[in-house]
């Protein structure tokens, strides 16, 4: 069982698609939970997906009653590199493109189905449609992402994660100087007021801290800077929300205002270039690193004119 206040964001939707929205689910699922009598609003069973929620209202939606969905099935063509494996945890290097489990417009070809190719015993691990996942990146996003191979590695996992126990650092390229060297952007992450399919930040947002620091700044062929990102919380989309929201958008990031034809990115230039953990069995602290793709090398051969490299504590 879900159960989610509305916030402001989803203000005024209709009943099917906030369920849609919440479980990522398809509309048509979605709207035969609701007819089935799988969602209530204030304690209230709704079986009409046109009904309109309101901001305060609470939603609990029966996932159990969900049209049951094709579980992930291996796929041995899906590319991806393991960095490392043992019987507990699998370290990968997800390439810009590839979505992380099946869900809405994406049912197959998902690093899911590469994983349970290499490792069918993931199966049993986690959640029936994302096994042995713990934390996600955005499909335009390359780099670092822990697997659990087991369960008891899973549940640590989740446990080390929800406490901040789990280091995840990015590289990423913003539009602009940002003022201070090194610094922490604090402000809650939610549903966009004005579309609630993008998160912004907004007062009845979920707490969210993004520590940074200025590696380099660039001129040409427009102002940009190089920056370093640690993660203290992980909100949906949290490093390009923050900079969006400071006047300093993700190069190349459409979504957020990133896209500028000063400089040319064929995506958010944003890359998980380090993962920090002590293994969940062992307790050993293991380290992984992942260089810059070619894709984003080639963007940063295009930067020069005033690179400071600006090497500040953070």
């Amino acid at each position: 069982m879900i159960e989610e206040q509305i916030p402001a964001a989803l203000a005024g939707e209709r009943l099917d698609r906030l369920v849609s929205l919440i479980t990522e689910c398809s509309r048509a699922d979605a709207a035969a939970l609701v007819l089935a009598g799988g969602a209530s609003v204030d304690g209230e069973v709704s079986t009409s997906g046109k009904q309109r929620v309101r901001a305060g209202q609470v939603v609990q939606i029966d996932i159990e009653m969900l049209p049951a969905a094709e579980l992930p099935q291996p796929d041995a063509g899906v590319a991806f590199t393991v960095l490392y494996d043992d019987e507990q945890v699998i370290v990968v290097d997800k390439p810009a493109g590839l979505v992380v489990h099946p869900g809405a417009g994406n049912p197959t070809g998902t690093l899911v189905n590469g994983l349970l190719a290499r490792y069918p015993e993931l199966v049993d691990v986690g959640e029936a449609h994302r096994p042995g996942i713990v934390h996600r990146l955005d499909a335009g996003t390359s780099g670092l992402m822990v697997a659990a191979r087991t369960q008891d590695a899973y549940e640590r996992l989740v446990e080390m994660l929800a406490a901040h126990d789990v280091g995840r650092i990015y590289r990423a390229l913003v539009w602009g100087h940002v003022d201070n060297t090194v610094g922490v952007i604090d402000a809650p992450i939610g549903r966009d007021h004005r579309d609630p399919l993008r998160m912004a930040v907004v007062v009845d947002g979920k707490p969210a801290r993004t520590r940074f620091r200025v590696l380099a700044t660039h001129r040409t062929p427009s102002p940009t800077s190089s920056l370093e990102c640690r993660l203290e919380t992980g909100r949906t989309h949290q490093i390009r929300v923050h900079f969006a929201a400071i006047g300093h958008p993700v190069v190349g990031d459409a979504p957020y205002g990133g896209v500028r034809v000063a400089l040319d990115c064929p995506r958010p230039f944003l890359h998980a270039a380090r993962l920090e953990l002590c293994h969940p069995r062992t307790g050993q602290e293991m380290q992984f690193e992942s260089a810059l793709p070619a894709d984003l090398l080639a963007v940063e051969s295009l930067l020069g004119d005033g690179g400071t490299g600006i090497e500040a504590e953070g």
